[in-house]
Order: structure tokens, then C-alpha cells, then sequence
């Protein structure tokens, strides 16, 4: 046998050991109650996530707005009573 042969084989046996194993059916579990664990979590998706996130950056930038026109007013006021 050739070595690249020999190694072919090695490796096919090493995927049929591997497929055969109890690792798999670990893997599996594990998955499933990951899922489960996470499930039971209150967490929110990516977009729902995204979505607050812009809300919040344009509450934000309102609230910035509002405190530049309040800090004007309050310096017309002030202005206004020393005349």
C-alpha cells in the first residue's frame, strides 16, 4: 500500500470511529439543554436588540436638543431681567 492510501484509510476509520462514538450523542444533549437553559432566559433577539438601541440614540438626541433650547430660553430669561 501506498502511504497516501494508507492514510486515507486511517482517516475514513478515525470518521467512522468518531461518527459511531458517544461524543455525538453528548453533543446532542448538550445542545438540547443549552437550549432549554436559554429558553427559559428572558432575552431578546439581535434586532430587537438593534431596535432599542436606535430608540435609544434618538430619545438621546432629543433630550440634548431640548437642554440646548431650555439653556437658551434661560439666558434670554436672565438677560431680560437685567435690562
Amino acid at each position: 500500500m501506498s502511504t497516501p492510501r494508507i492514510l486515507d484509510e486511517i482517516g475514513a476509520r478515525l470518521s467512522e470511529l468518531a461518527a459511531n462514538s458517544p461524543v455525538r450523542d453528548i453533543e446532542k444533549n448538550a445542545k438540547a439543554m443549552l437550549g432549554s437553559a436559554f429558553g427559559k432566559l428572558d432575552l431578546v433577539t439581535r434586532e430587537e436588540f438593534e431596535v432599542q438601541r436606535e430608540v435609544l440614540a434618538q430619545a438621546r438626541r432629543k433630550l440634548a436638543e431640548l437642554e440646548a433650547r431650555v439653556a437658551e430660553l434661560e439666558a434670554k430669561l436672565a438677560g431680560g431681567d437685567k435690562a
